[in-house]
Parts: structure tokens; sequence; C-alpha cells
């Protein structure tokens, strides 16, 4: 390996002393290609063994809490006991090769697919109509679907079902959980003034809902796993839409979380060097006033558009991030980390190939959805 690279390959120890082999994540991909009813299929654990070989952690795909939650077709779910098996052996999948394995646990809210949950009901903090093609990436749906307003019994369900899932992770043998606050999802809806417009107190106090699921989520974890189980939470800094987060709210947000017993943050970045679109923290890098903000209480994730090796190596350096999450580059070349270690970084796959013949190993459905250009990468093509 070339001496430069050996900062990407440092141990990364968390707060609740497990020991990480390296700076690398694998970051939760969603692959679509889990059974219709949620279960593990075949396809995906091949998927996921190739996948988090050599990352010290690896993050599963985004699964749903609770039937109302599903957002994606082939979507895992931890919704019920039932979903155990295939839990276990994804868990095994996913340590085999020496990876702390971790579950996402997630609920869609206004992004779940009406044809994917029971009745098509949809449920978001506040009544919302979408529009699947303009408001979701990738689109899973082009047809405008209404979302409901969630009801009070209902909130609680679900911050229960978030512990009730956290207990299946548990059973099934993962390393831990991280609670998918981003990206549009339910969680991330109840810290927006977009899609919160609640007059009650889960509106007057947009933190009061994602607090509650992780302090359920710990509850649990104290209730039924050891003290090394890791608890994690994913956040996006900012979204386009008015009145919509914030820096200013982000910065409340994390202030927030890094005062709960969690082991990590997780920023949700197209490019990880973007800038602040608007306020007082205006064109200001967003990954270093998040570091900032968390003041070493706990490690930041980043991710973002690294699909090289220098790219890694400069987030690292930088000072802003202590682990680097992979999440295109990672579907494109399994192998990036073992190549950077054998001192074949030049050998790294960076484009999409629609005409490799091994269709760079990806599951047929998540192949057809790079091929389609549903997710935004370089390609050979120029598409």
């Amino acid at each position: 390996m070339d001496k430069k690279f050996e900062p990407l390959f440092e141990k990364v120890i968390l707060p609740n002393k497990v020991e990480l082999r390296n700076k690398f994540v694998l970051a939760p991909l969603t692959h679509v290609s889990s059974n219709d009813d949620g279960t593990i299929s075949d396809v995906e654990i091949d998927y996921i063994e190739q996948r988090s070989k050599d990352v010290g952690l690896a993050i599963s795909a985004a699964s749903n809490v609770t039937d109302l939650g599903k957002a994606f077709p082939g979507q895992p779910s931890v919704a019920h006991d039932s979903n155990l098996d295939g839990l276990k052996r994804l868990a095994e999948a996913m340590k085999k090769n020496g990876a702390t394995a971790i579950v996402q646990i997630h609920h869609g809210g206004a992004k779940a697919m009406p044809y994917l949950t029971p009745n098509g009901d949809v449920v978001a903090p506040s009544p919302i109509t979408l529009q699947g093609d303009k408001q979701h990436t990738p689109s899973f749906e082009k047809e405008e679907h209404h979302a409901r307003e969630i009801t009070q019994e209902e909130i609680e369900h679900t911050i229960k079902a978030f512990g009730e899932a956290t207990r299946r992770v548990i059973e099934a043998g993962f390393d831990g959980v991280e609670i998918h606050g981003a990206n549009h999802y339910l969680i991330h809806q109840f810290v927006s003034p977009y899609f919160n417009r609640r007059d009650d107190e889960w509106g007057e106090n947009r933190l009061k809902f994602p607090m509650k699921v992780v302090d359920e989520v710990v509850n649990t974890v104290k209730a039924h796993a050891d003290e090394d189980f890791i608890v994690g939470y994913r956040f996006s800094p900012e979204e386009a839409e008015t009145p919509g987060i914030t820096m200013e709210i982000t910065e409340e947000l994390v202030k927030n979380l890094i005062e709960k017993p969690l082991d990590f943050l997780h920023v949700s970045l197209m490019d990880i060097h973007s800038k602040t679109r608007e306020g007082k923290y205006q064109g200001e890098e967003r990954i270093k006033l998040l570091h900032q903000w968390i003041d070493g209480r706990m490690p930041l994730i980043g991710i973002g558009s690294i699909f090289t090796a220098e790219d890694a190596l400069e987030a690292v350096e930088s000072r802003d991030v202590d682990l680097i999450a992979l999440g295109r580059e990672m579907l494109l070349d399994h192998n990036f980390i073992n190549k950077i270690q054998n001192g074949k970084a030049d050998e790294i796959i960076s484009e999409f190939d629609p005409d490799r013949e091994d269709k760079h190993d990806l599951p047929p459905n998540l192949w057809e959805q790079f091929n389609k250009g549903l997710y935004p990468l370089p390609r050979t093509d120029g598409k």
C-alpha cells in the first residue's frame, strides 16, 4: 500500500469503546432486492457480503420498522419477529470478514409508497401531497400521492416500533443500529417546518419526535443488549423546501443529539464538500460546521461523491470527518478498499459501465436502476 493512504486504515474507537478496524463505512444503500414481504433474499446476502468484507463499519439498507413505513420496492423489514431468520443470515454475511455490522432502522412517513403499504395508507406529521418523481431520488413512484396527518396514538406506536425493531436487530446478532433521521423520511419530516405544521406538542417542539425515538432505542438497548451495542443517528443538514430545515435548525438538532448516549452521527450529503445554502452560515462547508458543533463528543461519518482513493484521503486529512462512508462508489467497485490496501488504487472502477459483463456485481434490480440513470454518478457512456 502507498504509505500516504495509511491514515484511511487507522482504527477508530467509538464512545462505547467498540473498535473499528479502519475509517471506511459501507453506506446504507437502497438495493431494492429483498423479498416482497420484506424478508431477506439470497441475492441480497451475496451483495451485502461482497460490500461489507473490507469496511470497518457496515450499515444495511434502510429497513422499515412498520408496514406503514415501507418506502421502496424490495425494502428489507424489521417490523415483525418473522423477519428474524433472514436478519440472522444478513448479520452473519455482513460480519463474516470482520466488519462491525449494523441495521439502519427507518420509516418512510410521507415518502412511503401507497402501493407498498396496507390499504395504500400513508402518514406524515401534517397532511401533504407529494409528486413522486419530483420529490424522491431515486423515484419509485411517478404518480401523485397524499399523506394524511399521523395521529397521536400512531406517533406513540411508531416510537415503540423503533424500539421493537432494535430488539429484533439485537436478537439477530447485529452490532448496532443507525436511526434514519435523514433524506425526507418520517423522523426528518418531524424536524422540518415544511413537513411538520402541527400546532400540538409535536409541532411546537419539532425535535421532540426524534429525541423520543432516540430515547426509545437507547432504552431498548439497555434492556436487551450489552454495553458494546452501537447506536448512531443519520441526518440531513439542509433541505431545499421553503420553509425547510436550515443549518441553524441542524445546529440545534446536533447539540441535542450530542447530549444523548450515541456512538456516532452520520450526515447525508451528495457532496462531502457542499456548502450551506443560506442563512448566517451561507457559503460555509456543512461538514466543517457539523464537526465543530459535535466538538469531539462522538465520531462524524461523512459521505458524498467519494469515487477515488484520493477523494477519501482528502476528506480524512481535512480533519472534518472521522469516518468515510462509501455509497455509490462501493456499488461500482466492491474491491475499492482492497485495491488501496494492495497498491492498486489506480485500478479502482469509478464509472458506471452499462456494457460490463459482470454488471459491477450488482443485484439485477439495482443494476437496472443504475442503467436507467436513477442515481447520479459518473458513466462511461456520458449519459
